[in-house]
């Protein structure tokens, strides 16, 4: 059996976000008719612009918050890829409410319209945040500590509800546990910016990034077509030890905010020399954040057979390359 989605009705909710497009349009290039659920709050019309006209590829805009919409998008489909949610744990903990009616009342409305719709599986995107203040490295699924966000609350209550519905309705939910993923599309705009982008951006104009705190805090940055892959396998697998189950979607090794900086710095110098000379800043400690992230990948290495294609430096590079033809 082949181990990427093909021939098949996907509904990828959040489609029009950074990993979602990606998701999309890998989905189209293997012969699956593509439903696109977004609602554009953090979503971009401009991440589908290749892909929109395709004969596939289906826009519905709506909200996972309005259970009708959900209804609507998964009529059909056989299997569901749901990447909507309000991310950041800043964002979270200035408007915990907003998070929560997202990424808990949207799941929910999600599960509950994947079930009654019968579908077969449901890859859901979880989130290393989930590790809360455990301080074992690396991290391993199966222990994980206190929450430190709103956030990590979502989508660690994201993670019991999958359980309940597997155990209860024998709908098949294997969740992904996103480690600080970058990659192709990735916005750098507005205050909740992830890492990469924003300093690109930044460092292309100029500017000099701000590192939060002393630049030793360390995280498994993972590239977006280790995401694609990750989604691939688990909605093919067959094995049945892996239905239920939350995998670690990661490379396996770390890096800290200061190596971050300095690869993106050489990388970037090689298209503007100057960027080579930006002085870095350092800043206060981000509240909520954890000081360290490195996943175990063995799980998903037996149960799923999935072996990244992409370290930090092969991804970094890509990641330029497509930022730099961009412009």
């Amino acid at each position: 059996m082949s181990n990427r989605i093909e021939n098949s009705n996907v509904l990828v909710t959040g489609g029009a976000g950074f990993i979602g497009s990606n998701l999309c349009e890998d989905l189209l290039n293997c012969n699956n008719h593509v439903i696109c659920l977004d609602n554009f709050v953090t979503g971009r019309h401009e991440n589908l612009s290749s892909f929109k006209d395709h004969p596939n590829f289906t826009l519905i805009e709506g909200d996972i918050r309005n259970f009708q919409d959900c209804t609507r998008a998964v009529a059909g489909s056989e299997l569901v890829l749901h990447q909507a949610a309000l991310g950041s744990v800043p964002r979270s903990l200035n408007d915990p409410q907003t998070t929560n009616d997202v990424n808990i009342t949207g799941f929910l409305n999600m599960l509950l319209a994947a079930r009654n719709a019968g579908v077969k599986r449901f890859i859901y995107a979880a989130s290393s945040s989930t590790y809360g203040d455990s301080q074992e490295l690396p991290k391993v699924e199966e222990n994980i500590g206190m929450p430190l966000s709103p956030y990590a609350v979502t989508k660690y209550v994201n993670e019991l509800y999958a359980h309940v519905f597997g155990l209860n309705y024998g709908l098949e939910c294997i969740g992904l546990r996103y480690f600080n993923v970058y990659g192709r599309r990735q916005s750098p705009d507005g205050a909740y910016a992830a890492v990469i982008p924003k300093f690109v951006y930044l460092l292309r104009n100029g500017q000099s990034p701000t590192i939060n705190g002393t630049g030793d805090n360390s995280r498994d940055f993972t590239y977006i077509d280790n995401v694609i892959q990750m989604n691939h396998l688990a909605g093919t697998t067959t094995n049945l030890q892996a239905v239920g189950q939350v995998f670690n979607t990661a490379v396996g090794e770390r890096a800290t905010l200061l190596q971050l900086t300095t690869l993106l710095k050489k990388y970037l110098s090689e298209f503007q020399p100057e960027i080579a000379d930006i002085e870095v800043l350092h800043g206060p400690e981000r509240q909520g954040d954890i000081p360290h992230s490195l996943a175990s990948i063995e799980k998903a290495r037996k149960l799923l057979g999935y072996i990244p294609t992409h370290n930090l430096d092969k991804g970094l590079m890509e990641t330029i390359e497509y930022i730099m033809k961009e412009m």
